[in-house]
């Protein structure tokens, strides 16, 4: 069977469900793993690809909550600025 499941790297990423399913497919006669053999690796694709996109996601959240605190820092300097400049206007 090619579903390779005997590869540390592609098991670490996979949930126990879906390697316990792989290592049950691979027990059939022959005649029934082809039948799942295609199934089961489309699985195991998407499994990994929504793991990719999720890890993308947090890259992303992370950027995010970073700007957003770089902005948010940058609004209180300048409002702080805002705020002597006008005191100084009222001085005169």
């Amino acid at each position: 069977m090619n579903m390779r499941l005997t590869d540390d790297s592609d098991s670490a990423s996979l949930p126990r469900e879906v390697i316990d399913l792989g290592k049950k497919i691979a027990e059939l006669p022959r005649e029934h793993q082809v039948h799942l053999e295609v199934s089961y690796s489309r699985v195991v694709e998407s499994v990994k690809r929504r793991r990719r996109i999720l890890g993308l996601i947090q890259e992303a959240l992370a950027q995010l909550r970073l700007d957003v605190k770089y902005l948010m820092f940058d609004l209180d300097i300048t409002k702080k600025e805002r705020d002597e400049l006008k005191a100084r206007l009222e001085e005169t």
